[in-house]
């Protein structure tokens, strides 16, 4: 799988943030063996995984207020 990029073209969202929220998610899916070999299974990587769960609002998070 390719990262989605008309997905990420047509998004109307804080791109730093949802960066950041790629990364750490990206993180947690690398460290977890069983979701790598689902991917691998796939013959999907990481960061697209990751991007396309992001960009359709599968990964919740709560942003941090300063």
């Amino acid at each position: 799988m390719s990262i989605p990029l008309d997905t990420l073209v047509d998004k109307d969202v804080n791109v730093y943030e949802m960066t950041c929220v790629a990364i750490k998610e990206a993180a947690i899916m690398a460290a977890d063996k069983e979701a790598e070999a689902a991917l691998d299974e796939k013959h999907e990587k990481v960061v697209s995984a990751v991007l396309t769960k992001v960009l359709n609002d599968e990964v919740e998070y709560t942003p941090v207020e300063k």
